[in-house]
């Protein structure tokens, strides 16, 4: 299938770069060299604060986006990708502060527990514990409890997916939407789109593998549904979804079962998969316009579900 042009010369341009693929690297390394990737112009807020939280054997700290004051909020968690191993609040702030002004609503941007230090089922309990502080909270960042969203891409995705899935386990906070971006669903390496897209481009099965191999370890369960949200017994009384994918991408397939079965068990869903587009794209909207169209699209969405924001045009990271 064909990519997009200006994915192709992305593309062109990492490949002449020549760098190592991350599953090679040392975790310490592999982190190093993704929040060395230079960021794009942030757009301007009305405030940005920093909150530690109490976890266990630790802290958690998140990251707070406030596009306006004078009324409480929406607000919408969002959890960054990396394959459970890398990435930081620091590597996703671009597009953070696009979301928080085009949805019109607070981002918290949740720096959870990476792995090997810390696998499973760290990473989901830190996300869940993030949403909890949010609603318990709710009045000193100025935010409206009751209208609460959660968005990642990525194992951000699949972060996304088990949070919603611990919000109805555990009676709440509830959520009115989540945003799963080309997520992981499962530990499936046989689906169709692994098979086709297993050497990339972008992401590539070898990778896949191995961030499983850090976030599991060799004994973890890949069947607990907070690690693949498929497993679940039922997905009924989830948070509707708007689950986006990539065509050119090894998790494609599983982000479509994934929108299938919340169908199937009588969630509402909005599936959208964008051709020629690789893993990752979402977060790229100051290089490519479908990165562009599909926040666009997910901000229309928290705009539509959290309600109360003011509709404006959705622009994608600048």
């Amino acid at each position: 299938m064909p990519l997009d042009p200006e994915v192709q010369s992305l593309l062109d341009a990492q490949d002449a770069a020549g760098e190592p693929s991350l599953e090679t690297l040392p975790p310490r390394l592999a982190r190093a060299r993704y929040e060395a990737i230079p960021a794009p112009a942030l757009p301007g807020l009305a405030g940005i604060e920093e909150h530690s939280l109490a976890a266990p054997d630790g802290a958690l700290r998140v990251r707070v986006y406030t596009p306006r004051r004078g009324e409480p909020l929406a607000c919408t968690l969002f959890l960054h990708g990396g394959g459970w191993v890398i990435g930081s609040p620091f590597t996703s702030e671009a597009l953070c502060r696009r979301i928080a002004l085009d949805a019109d609503c607070a981002v918290v941007s949740v720096d959870y527990r990476l792995a090997p230090e810390h696998r499973f089922p760290t990473a989901a309990e830190d996300a869940y514990l993030a949403l909890r502080w949010v609603a318990e909270n709710a009045g000193r960042i100025e935010v409206d409890p009751a209208r609460l969203a959660v968005l990642g891409a990525s194992a951000g995705g699949n972060l996304a997916a088990a949070v919603a899935l611990m919000a109805r386990d555990r009676g709440g906070p509830e959520l009115r939407l989540q945003v799963p971006v080309y997520p992981v669903i499962e530990r499936d390496f046989t689906r169709a789109s692994y098979l086709e897209f297993a050497d990339g481009p972008g992401l590539t099965r070898a990778q896949m593998e191995w961030f499983w191999e850090q976030y599991l370890g060799k004994d973890g369960d890949a069947t607990h549904p907070y690690a693949s949200p498929l497993h679940a017994a039922d997905l009924g009384g989830v948070a509707p979804a708007l689950v986006i994918t990539a065509e050119v991408d090894p998790l494609r397939d599983e982000g479509r079962a994934y929108a299938d079965a919340l169908r199937r068990a009588g969630v509402e869903v909005a599936y959208s998969e964008y051709a020629g587009v690789h893993h990752g794209f979402f977060g790229m909207g100051h290089l490519l316009a479908k990165a562009r169209q599909a926040t666009a699209e997910a901000c229309a969405a928290l705009r539509a579900h959290l309600g109360g924001g003011a509709e404006r045009p959705a622009r994608g990271v600048d």
